[in-house]
């Protein structure tokens, strides 16, 4: 079996042979889990992972009421639309590290909690409630995100990619409903926007109640019953999956942070530029979901990542450049092609592991590093149009992210597996 240059073993396959093997190293007793629980499971992982979103894009919306209602500066609101996903960056690493003392599942039931403790103080404790119930959230949903990958990759081996993209599809789900009605909701509760913001918690309560019995089960994935921690920094392979999970996600916070404002410059109202993003939200649903079977059919995931990003780049351009009268239909190329880059590269995170422990510690690294990629993209397209006063040069950077995840895409797409040994760089 080839290795990497660091030692993780890797190698390269057709799907039947990664499919044999993933059912080789599925647990005997976790082959005898199907039918009825299996698609309990499903729904629970499912409801979960829409609960992931709503507490973040839910501030956007209301994002002048909370200015006017707390008096914070525009710097202080950056701050603000930022610290979740630094916190992503920052806590998804370490998240694996967990399973040292605890199964994911119980891990995951706690995470639940805290989200809802996180959106209650966020509501309730003034400025720095705001801040301080932001930062829990972001810890709570930092851990969930790495460790469910892991928990697909043990219940459902052999369908691991097709399952990834019913978890993406689920994660913009609860996105575009929080961006929908969290207005509404405002509105509804006497146009105060703690209570719209609050409202969240019940999911996250009834996802913590559903998530229960989960962690009262046997635990699919803990390190003291299935060895250490593999460390990846020194795996190739694992850095193309982090690169491209990164790009890909600087490319989504980008768009969706600045495109309703590049509208806007072309001639759009302000209404219609968020109906040509809600639209192209509600596009990109189609693909997370069949974006993976779909990379799936074939000998490995390199044609998909090409058509999804080629996608992505016709789509951004002519929400750039090309006609208004068009713009619905730019939008929807790049809502198809985003949705099946997202869900693809969460799929990786899945079909380059060997088994749930270096799933774990893949999510970790990628979602740990491509969140702070992604946090700091939407940044330098604000310093460059403040810049040059136009949108030619953040043009260019998009361009170069595209660029950045074609290439890393393309050779994550390869069909290679990272194996369970310890790697470290020689």
């Amino acid at each position: 079996m080839p290795k990497s240059p660091s030692g993780a073993a890797t190698i390269a396959s057709d799907p039947t042979h990664e499919q044999n093997a993933a059912e080789e190293r599925a647990p005997v007793q976790e082959k005898g889990k199907t039918g009825l629980p299996q698609l309990i499971l499903l729904i629970t992982i499912f409801y979960v992972a829409m609960n992931l979103r709503p507490a973040l894009i839910g501030v956007g919306p209301v994002i002048d009421s909370i200015r006017d209602g707390l008096g914070l500066s525009a710097t202080a609101l950056g701050v603000l639309l930022t610290l979740p996903v630094l916190c992503f960056g920052i806590f998804a690493p370490f998240a694996p590290r967990l399973l040292r003392w605890q199964p994911a599942e119980r891990i995951i039931f706690f995470s639940l909690l805290l989200l809802a403790a996180g959106i209650l103080l966020r509501s309730w404790q003034g400025t720095l409630g705001l801040f301080a119930g932001t930062l829990l959230l972001g810890l709570a949903i930092s851990v969930v995100m790495v460790l469910l990958p892991a928990i697909i990759k043990q219940h459902f081996p052999v369908n691991a990619g097709l399952m990834m993209g019913l978890y993406s599809t689920a994660l913009a789900g609860g996105a575009s409903i929080a961006a929908g009605i969290t207005v509404p909701l405002e509105h509804w509760f006497n146009d105060d926007w703690r209570y719209a913001l609050a409202f969240w918690v019940v999911p996250a309560l009834l996802a913590a109640i559903a998530w229960l019995p989960q962690s009262r089960g046997a635990p699919a994935v803990r390190l003291r019953q299935e060895g250490a921690m593999p460390r990846l920094r020194g795996n190739w392979l694992a850095w193309q999956v982090t690169l491209f999970m990164g790009t890909q996600g600087a490319i989504a916070y980008c768009v969706f942070g600045w495109l309703p404002l590049i509208l806007v410059e072309r001639g759009l109202s302000a209404m219609d530029a968020g109906f040509v993003l809600a639209g192209l939200m509600t596009v990109q649903l189609s693909t997370s979901i069949t974006g993976p079977w779909l990379a799936t059919r074939g000998r490995d995931q390199r044609p998909m990542i090409f058509v999804f990003l080629t996608l992505v780049l016709v789509g951004l351009l002519g929400l750039i450049y090309g006609s208004m009268g068009a713009v619905y239909l730019w939008a929807v190329v790049f809502g198809l092609g985003f949705g099946g880059m997202f869900s693809v590269a969460m799929s990786l995170l899945v079909l380059r592991s060997a088994n749930p422990q270096v799933a774990a510690s893949l999510s970790g690294m990628a979602q740990g590093v491509g969140y702070v990629v992604a946090a700091a993209a939407p940044l330098i397209v604000g310093v460059l149009h403040e810049y040059t006063g136009d949108w030619s040069a953040v043009t260019v950077f998009l361009v170069l992210l595209v660029g950045g995840a074609m290439w890393s895409g393309l050779l994550a797409g390869r069909a290679k597996v990272i194996g369970p040994q310890n790697t470290t760089p020689k």
